[in-house]
């Protein structure tokens, strides 16, 4: 019994919430799309953050990709923005997944329609 309590106490933060995407604005630029991401996670320092976002098309292919190189434990929830995205001409929508530095990419994703 003791030894699963240690386990448990050990695995603790890989049971953490995963990362909440809260808001994205996309908007058409010059030079691609413009996405805005707004995420909440319960960053406890470098030993456990949301490191980055990226762009899916609906079948799943990676368009784009926003690495995040640090924790944001004093910053909840924070936005930050990737330009110039590529996304291939008739699309409608596009998801966005965000990750962190335990658990990797979140299972869920969030579907953006594209104005």
């Amino acid at each position: 019994m003791l030894r699963l309590i240690i386990l448990l106490l050990v695995a603790g933060p890989a049971f953490a919430d995963p990362p909440a995407i809260e808001n994205v604005d996309a908007r058409k630029e010059a030079r691609g799309w413009r996405f805005d991401v707004t995420l909440r996670h319960p960053d406890t320092g470098w030993d456990h953050y949301a490191d980055g976002w990226r762009v899916l098309n609906m079948e799943g292919a990676e368009l784009g990709m926003r690495i995040l190189h640090h924790p944001h434990e004093t910053e909840q929830p924070f936005t930050r923005s990737l330009s110039a995205v590529v996304i291939p001409e008739g699309t409608t929508e596009v998801q966005v997944q965000a990750r962190c530095s335990v658990d990797g990419w979140s299972r869920t994703t969030v579907v953006v329609p594209l104005k």
